[in-house]
């Protein structure tokens, strides 16, 4: 209708006589009913694109079928899990004794599930955060980035999925459409926001660095021990953008990033595939690091790696274009944890564990602790 009344707006000055009027008038008529069509057009379109943010993305070929994390599969382990001549202690009263988390006051000052850091605690997250940026200056090709940690509530639900914000989740400033990120892939997700990306110059890769903001509403009571699952943590992540024929790949490329540095610490682990039940509603295919935790008598998750495919690029407007004149299509994006500090301390201090209630630590770190091999109780 609107290309009928263009073509008429532009033939009525070179008509005349009755043609012109008659012109006018279907041209009048036209505008009359786009007037009455377009705004039940944008109810309907919105109404459409409401029910299609609802949707999860489309689990990959591979992912295993299943409800919950009890049928996700184990790919691959490395390394063995430590046996002790004495009662291990867990993370909780090992940091305690050696005096570098304060659990109490952190709880008296914000609550539940808040701690300080400190001392040679702070120095063990610096150095777990610098050997993962001395990783990726090795590897090349990653941007170091510190992103925003408010955002606002679009970019977390353009990465994360949902048809609105979700304040059980996420924690949201009053007055101001911002909110705490929970992970700098939120951030790095919206980095390209409504941008035509060069196909020559993919993968983009970033290296985010940035504190997480969590509610962690609906975790009802699980993992609240200790630093496993805390509202505020540190974390490095990776980050990709990517040509659709390549995201596969680079899943692979970003999981095996995450293994040499868990290997490098010399810490158990195994490599876990997640069920269709267990994804993230904006992934397409997840592998989760788990890591041995001698306080869970268990492995636990550290690390994550995901393949959103096109899901975000197409909630955030991102797209992809190989030449000037080809057509353009929807980037992939992939993300990944290189360390989040406080899970990873939980891992080292239980593996690392001495009779005598200090820790040895991995060599790796000793050149960003002044040569310090170990902790001792303060």
């Amino acid at each position: 209708m609107r290309a009928r009344q263009n073509k008429a707006s532009a033939e009525i000055p070179r008509l005349s006589g009755k043609e012109r009027e008659a012109r006018i008038v279907e041209m009048r008529e036209i505008s009359a009913s786009l007037k009455t069509i377009e705004p039940e057009l944008i109810q309907v379109e919105s109404s459409l694109d409401l029910l299609l943010r609802a949707l999860p993305n489309q689990p990959d070929d591979a992912v295993p079928e299943g409800a919950d994390a009890s049928n996700n599969v184990v790919l691959r382990t490395w390394g063995e899990p430590p046996v002790f001549d004495f009662p291990p202690l867990d993370h909780v009263d090992l940091a305690t004794r050696l005096g570098i988390l304060d659990f109490e006051r952190g709880a008296k000052v914000s609550g539940s599930r808040f701690s300080y850091l400190k001392g040679d605690g702070v120095l063990l997250e610096a150095a777990l955060v610098r050997l993962a940026l001395d990783l990726l200056a090795r590897e090349g090709g990653f941007t170091l980035m510190s992103p925003p940690m408010l955002v606002r509530t679009a970019v977390i639900t353009g990465a994360w999925g949902g048809v609105s914000f979700d304040p059980q989740q996420t924690y949201k400033i009053e007055d101001d459409d911002l909110a705490l990120i929970a992970t700098s892939e939120q951030s790095l997700a919206a980095y390209h926001m409504d941008e035509v990306l060069d196909g020559a110059v993919l993968p983009l890769r970033y290296g985010g660095m940035s504190y997480c903001f969590r509610r962690e509403a609906g975790s009802y009571g699980r993992d609240i021990r200790g630093l496993y699952r805390v509202h505020q943590f540190y974390k490095v992540e990776l980050f990709s953008f990517v040509r659709p024929e390549r995201s596969a790949e680079e899943h692979e490329y970003l999981v095996g990033l995450e293994e040499r540095f868990v290997q490098a610490l010399g810490l158990p682990y195994r490599v876990v595939v997640l069920c269709g039940g267990d994804l993230g509603q904006a992934m397409t295919k997840t592998y989760d690091l788990e890591t041995w935790m001698p306080g869970r008598a268990g492995y636990g998750e550290t690390h994550s790696c995901s393949n959103a495919g096109d899901y975000q690029a197409r909630r955030l407007g991102i797209k992809v274009r190989e030449g000037p004149r080809a057509a353009t299509e929807f980037a992939h994006t992939l993300n990944g944890t290189l360390v989040a500090p406080g899970r990873a301390l939980i891992a080292l201090l239980e593996n690392g564990q001495q009779a005598d209630g200090s820790v040895r630590l991995p060599s790796i770190l000793a050149p960003y602790l002044g040569g310090r091999a170990e902790l001792r109780p303060a």
